[in-house]
């Protein structure tokens, strides 16, 4: 993916390798241990009671929303609570139907299959999956020709979580097997801080509530970034202080990783730039792309839903719309984001 100069990625909900220990370390191992998200927690926690008193298996579970705010830790729990094992795997590792049916084979009786990035699978992989979803079963077919004959696999009774950013991307059949559709959303700061307060308590860092509460305002509403500032700034306090996160270390360490008071970044900055500046017109997606020297999927994925639901942007089907607010934050000096329909749209 492309970046511009200086762009610190730190505020991607994506995981990166570096954060699959941190990721490990943190976890929730249990619904009484999740932090936020409370419908979906006590929604997920009612089915698989029932599934376990009647001693069936979970229905199949679509869980939506950007990255970053718990997916991959709901399907691990979903599986311990169900005291079930968990495989799991990617749409894009899944290139052939055999990677689909090695997986389903090896399944035992109620274990969990997540498939997360489930919107990437292939076509082909993905009408396989229809009837093992649908049926516990799957046919393969073996040689092509007049030699070509199907085997049929019946399969065991599993649940398949499936994990989204882009539910839109998939298509209707597939979304219509999932008898569990949650779709997760950012969390205040009052949770965040509340995620933070046991994650210092893992990672032996100490942090004061100001502190906590000022890497909360500016986490995005999103856990994995939270935890990701919390690192970085435990490890300014370190160097620079005394070990202990405070509220003016807390600013200082993400003022010099390039976050503001707002929780933008250089990139989010720069985007709101380039529509502004085009504006007051929508501006399409590759004129922004091209401006920012940043691939569409990743503003798309990454950087704009946190910019919608701060009412700094907004998608119609022209283009993109900067808010006045936007241009308030970044300091624009041109033409503001006049009233009328686009003012309406901001409320």
């Amino acid at each position: 993916m492309g970046r511009i100069e200086g762009t610190d990625r730190s505020v991607a909900g994506y995981a990166t390798p570096e954060d699959a220990p941190l990721d490990r370390t943190l976890r929730p191992a249990a619904f009484a241990e999740f932090v936020g998200q409370t419908r979906i927690v006590e929604n997920l926690s009612v089915y698989i009671a029932a599934a376990k008193q009647r001693g069936e298996a979970l229905d199949h579970v679509l869980l939506s929303g950007p990255p970053g705010l718990g997916k991959t830790t709901l399907a691990h729990i979903v599986a311990r609570e169900l005291g079930a094992e968990l495989r799991g795997t990617s749409g894009p590792a899944l290139e052939r139907p055999g990677d689909l049916v090695g997986l389903l084979t090896s399944l035992e009786e109620h274990d969990v299959l997540f498939i997360d990035e489930i919107h990437r699978l292939g076509p082909v992989v993905e009408e396989y999956l229809y009837a093992a979803m649908e049926d516990f079963r799957i046919d393969v077919t073996i040689d092509k020709g007049p030699a070509a004959r199907a085997i049929k696999f019946e399969l065991k009774r599993f649940t398949l979580v499936g994990a989204t950013t882009r539910e839109g991307l998939l298509t209707g059949p597939l979304r219509s097997r999932f008898g569990i559709q949650e779709k997760l959303e950012f969390y205040p700061p009052a949770d965040l801080a509340r995620i933070l307060a046991r994650s210092a308590r893992l990672l032996r860092t100490e942090v004061d509530e100001d502190g906590l509460r000022r890497i909360a305002e500016r986490s995005r509403g999103t856990p994995r970034v939270a935890n990701r500032f919390l690192k970085r700034a435990a490890d300014f306090a370190l160097v620079k202080g005394d070990g202990r996160v405070t509220a003016a270390g807390a600013t200082d360490a993400l003022e010099r990783m390039g976050v503001d008071a707002h929780g933008l970044d250089r990139m989010d900055r720069a985007i709101l730039d380039a529509v502004l500046r085009h504006g007051p017109a929508p501006v399409g997606l590759k004129t922004i792309a091209v401006t920012v020297g940043e691939a569409e999927d990743t503003i798309e994925e990454v950087y704009e839903p946190f910019l919608i639901q701060q009412g700094l942007l907004q998608k119609t089907p022209r283009g993109r719309l900067a808010s006045p607010r936007a241009a308030e934050l970044v300091g624009w000096e041109g033409e503001k984001p006049k009233g009328g329909a686009q003012g309406e749209l901001f409320g």
